[in-house]
Order: structure tokens, then C-alpha cells, then sequence
């Protein structure tokens, strides 16, 4: 077609060489034109107008370029809950598979910040280092939460999402855990039961479909960087540091840095309402994606047993507890300030 157009200008190019060459270039932009992208879903529209009147820093321009799309699940309220799968094109041996990354945002509605940085980074997807690993990005998993009057930690159903995942013995420990060690704070009530809530379930569910590689759960405003798993963890993103403050029952990094040995990084940013700056943003992600590139194996493979299936616990009175009902810090000779951080993290947030 291109050529067949070519030649019928070409007959008039002597007596009409301006013609031609306008008629050339018209043919050469059409061959090179890409197709818009399609107008992001009405529901979607609606949703970011919401959202951006919530989130710091975020528009709903910003939220609407997002390329979200609606997963089919929802929260008790009804509020969808958003994802952007994003495959790698960028990859160095194409015998290698890349790596699967799961970046959670909002598992606590009040932390407007850990949903706002996701969409951040999600403006800097194109960029060649993070387009060689394959991306599931979930900016925020508790819709009602973040979307209520005043915004909540909690559910609609008043649960903390990151204490409602199963971890071994959760029926006697999580409860146990909530009333001792948090003096029954309805801030930190895990819930009648593992996975009683639809957010937690689709979490669950999603884990198990993608398998990730590694999971990247931003919280706010402790101002640390935590890690549970079986791989080297990171020092320092950006300005965050590596805090290991201790596991508690039903937590995602419980669950699946311990349980699952699937590496959970848990990015704590220093104000729930207050965004980084744009270069500490930037900061962050690409020492982010630094350490995935070196400590992410590209060929690691995740457990394929069901998440839901889960052996008894041991005998605590005959065999003592076990690593993962181990609630104290990790390392026994942390120093004044680490304990008093997960003190205060227990405690405030």
C-alpha cells in the first residue's frame, strides 16, 4: 500500500513538488503513527476522582494514566480493588525468566503515603532498569479504609488486614498476640479467623496466581526499611534504613518471608501524609530495584503448595515455640535503639 501511494504521487512530483512532499510525509507519518490508548474504563474515571482528592500529591490525571485496571474484586464496600500487571520487555538473556515483583500499597487506609509513592513509581516504569522484571502493582488494597470519612488503619469490618494472612498456629497465637501484647488495641484486631476478609483473600488468592519472586510492601511512618526472608536483605534505600523490628502473627511478612520463603521488603516511609521528596522518591526505587537485580535469583522458584494449607503447629508447652511464632526481634543483641523501635512500632503503629 505504502509503495502503490508512493508512486501515484511520484507521477505529479515535477509540476506539483510541494504536493509531493506533503503527501509523502502524510504517507510516512501514518506508516509510523501509533494507536492511542484506549480511554481508561468509566468505573476507573470515577474511582481516580476519589482517590486523588485523598492521596498527597497524586491528581486524577496522574491516576487515570495509571493504566490501572479493575481485578474483579472489591471491598466489603464495594470499592474495586485496582492492579496493573506490567510483563518485562527488557531483558538482558531471553532464556532467563525475569523476575516477579508484587508491589503492595494501602494494606492500611490511613497510611496515605504508602499508596501515593506507588503511583509514583508507577511513572517510572518505562525506564529500562525496571522494565526487566515482570510487575504486579496493587497501589492500594484497602479501598474503605483510605476512602472512609477519617481515613482508618482498618477495614470496613475493623480488621488489620496485616494481621489477617495465616500464618502457622494463627487461630491460638494471633488472638493470644492481640490481647497480651497489644492490650486488645482495635487497631491491631486480626480478625475471628485467617483470611476472613475479602481484601486479605484476593491478596492471598493473587499471590498464589502471580508467585512472586519477591514483594515490596510499603507502610508508613516509621521511617525504617523491615525485611523477613531467606535472602541477604538490604541496608539502605535512599535515606531508609534497615530496622528489623520482629514478625508478628498474621503479618504478610510472616506469612510469606518466613513461611513461604518468599523475600517481603517492608518500606516504612517517615510521614503517613506527608510524600518524600521527588528525588528521595526516585532514590528509593532505583536502590530498590538495585538490590532485586543482585539478590533476586532470576530463576528462583516459589513454593506451589496451596497458601491456605497449613500444618498444625507444634505442642508450645512440649517443644517451645517455633522460628515462625517467634514474636520478639529477630536478632537477640539488638542495640537500645532497635528495641525501642519495635516497642514503639507495636505500640503506635
Amino acid at each position: 500500500m505504502f509503495v502503490h501511494a508512493v508512486s501515484g504521487v511520484r507521477g505529479s512530483w515535477t509540476s506539483a513538488p510541494h504536493s509531493w512532499h506533503a503527501a509523502a510525509v502524510c504517507v510516512l507519518i501514518a506508516c509510523v503513527t501509533v494507536p492511542a490508548a484506549a480511554d481508561p474504563h468509566p468505573q476507573l474515571v470515577q474511582w481516580c476522582e476519589r482517590l486523588s482528592a485523598r492521596l498527597p500529591g497524586i491528581s486524577a490525571e496522574n491516576c487515570r494514566n495509571s493504566q490501572l485496571t479493575l481485578t474483579g474484586a472489591a471491598s466489603l464496600k464495594g470499592f474495586p480493588i485496582l492492579a496493573r500487571q506490567i510483563p518485562a520487555t527488557n531483558r538482558a538473556d531471553v532464556a532467563d525468566r525475569p523476575v516477579r515483583i508484587l508491589l503492595i500499597g494501602g494494606i492500611h487506609g490511613d497510611e496515605l503515603t504508602s499508596s501515593s509513592i506507588v503511583f509514583k513509581w508507577l511513572q517510572f516504569m518505562q525506564m529500562a532498569e525496571a522494565r526487566e522484571f515482570h510487575w504486579n502493582v496493587v497501589p492500594i488494597l484497602n479501598p474503605d479504609g483510605l476512602l472512609a470519612r477519617k481515613p482508618s488503619r482498618l477495614n470496613a469490618n475493623g480488621i488489620d488486614l496485616n494481621r489477617n494472612f495465616p500464618t502457622p498456629g494463627w487461630q491460638q497465637d494471633a488472638p493470644r498476640y492481640w490481647v497480651k501484647r497489644t492490650g486488645s488495641d482495635p487497631r491491631r484486631f486480626p480478625g475471628k479467623a485467617p483470611l476472613s476478609e475479602p481484601e486479605s483473600r484476593w491478596l492471598n488468592d493473587e499471590m498464589e496466581r502471580f508467585r512472586p519472586q519477591v514483594i515490596i510492601s510499603v507502610h508508613a511512618p516509621f521511617g525504617v526499611l523491615d525485611f523477613d526472608g531467606p535472602v541477604e536483605p538490604p541496608r539502605r534505600f535512599g535515606r531508609l534504613r534497615l530496622n528489623q523490628v520482629g514478625v508478628y502473627p498474621g503479618s504478610l511478612g510472616n506469612y510469606s518471608g518466613l513461611h513461604k520463603k518468599v523475600p517481603v521488603i517492608t518500606i516504612e516511609l517517615p510521614n503517613a501524609r506527608a510524600m518524600p521528596s521527588d528525588a528521595e522518591t526516585r532514590r528509593i526505587w532505583k536502590d530498590m530495584l538495585s538490590w532485586i537485580k543482585g539478590n533476586v535469583p532470576k530463576q528462583q522458584e516459589t513454593t506451589g503448595t496451596q497458601l491456605v494449607s497449613l500444618p498444625a503447629p507444634p505442642d508450645s508447652k512440649k517443644s517451645g515455640p517455633s522460628k515462625n511464632q517467634t514474636y520478639q526481634p529477630q536478632d537477640g543483641k539488638l542495640d537500645v535503639w532497635s528495641r525501642m523501635s519495635a516497642w514503639m512500632r507495636r505500640t503506635f503503629f
